[in-house]
């Protein structure tokens, strides 16, 4: 099992960063297009739990990716979890957390996923999983910079 954690701060409104992370639509605007990045299911403006949306990636060396997610545990303007359901990871388990701060809003990324193919797997997350997620991370917290403010 790994985890990734990421933390940004952003000077918009808490009630501003809720309003744009509920809404399903706007993970095509922080998630590079290299990724080819698609949501195939019909997703409401404001996420509810137990809602189920599938997306199509394109991850290198792997090809196109269906990918199927739960949005859970929603707690409104504090945090949220998107679960993989069915995708390439073996087990995938994003927790984002938002908290107001004097400045603005603290945003949390923590992602617990594992991988499959055993040790092959491993051995692929060393030398290319890894660096793809916190490339992915990265990219995020440039585009939510832009949108929300630094």
């Amino acid at each position: 099992m790994y985890t990734l954690e990421t933390e940004q701060l952003v000077t918009a409104r808490l009630e501003e960063c809720w309003n744009f992370l509920k809404n399903p639509e706007n993970l095509n605007e922080i998630t590079p297009p290299d990724l080819d990045f698609r949501i195939m299911s019909p997703v409401p403006q404001d996420m509810y739990d137990g809602l189920i949306i599938e997306y199509r990636i394109s991850i290198p060396l792997f090809g196109v990716q269906r990918w199927v997610a739960e949005i859970k545990h929603i707690r409104p303007k504090k945090s949220f979890v998107d679960e993989q359901r069915i995708g390439p990871y073996a087990f995938w388990y994003h927790y984002h957390e938002l908290t107001a701060t004097p400045g603005g809003v603290k945003l949390i990324d923590r992602v617990h996923y594992s991988v499959p193919y055993g040790i092959f797997g491993r051995l692929l997350h060393g030398l290319f999983i890894k660096k793809t997620l916190q490339r992915i991370f990265a990219y995020r917290h440039v585009k939510i910079s832009e949108i929300l403010g630094n």
